[in-house]
């Protein structure tokens, strides 16, 4: 039986390295934002909206705890999963967690070329942008430091990249790769 669970910030490379980890190994992937999305018919920022972060945080902890159960997987979690209630602790109970560790420097790069797709960052400056990205790892680090692995994730820019990642982490995991 494989549970891994894959951390870390926004624009870390969570969905990118989990989906073609998980194809290599033969794995499911599963990730938690998606998950919610296809549970409650709704997005991730309409849930938010209707419910608070209060009521999307409790639901978020219910499907951790509802896929966390799951057999031969890999599960990305949302960045902010880990830093509430004991989803840490739950996760390192329940399987393999890795923090994908990425500098302030590739996260800027990464979420400028994306925000317009993220409503929390499209109206922000980049200097807003660089200091959300800073106080938010601040705040964060704490709970993704409790990972029982930390990983590189900023060498997923290309095919050739993702596919050396996905040996790294093989070894880093001590798991067999499927050829």
């Amino acid at each position: 039986m494989t549970r891994i669970f894959l951390l870390g910030y926004m624009g870390a490379g969570k969905t990118t390295l989990g989906r073609a980890y998980a194809k290599a190994m033969g794995l499911d992937f599963i990730d938690l934002d998606w998950y919610i999305e296809g549970r409650y018919h709704q997005s991730v920022g309409q849930i938010f909206a209707e419910r608070g972060e209060d009521g999307f945080r409790q639901l978020e902890r219910n499907m951790l705890h509802e896929v966390g159960e799951f057999y031969d997987v890999v599960i990305s979690v949302g960045g902010g999963t880990p830093c509430f209630f004991d989803n840490m602790a739950y996760m390192n109970t329940q399987g393999q967690t890795v923090y994908l560790d990425v500098s302030i420097d590739v996260l800027f790069r990464r979420l400028k070329i994306a925000k317009a797709k993220r409503p929390l960052l499209k109206d922000k400056t980049d200097e807003e942008l660089r200091a959300f990205i800073i106080t938010a790892l601040e705040k964060r680090a704490p709970f993704y430091e409790q990972a029982q692995y930390r990983f590189d994730g900023s060498r997923l820019e290309s095919h050739w990249q993702i596919a050396n990642s996905i040996e790294e982490l093989s070894k880093l995991l001590s798991l067999p790769s499927k050829d």
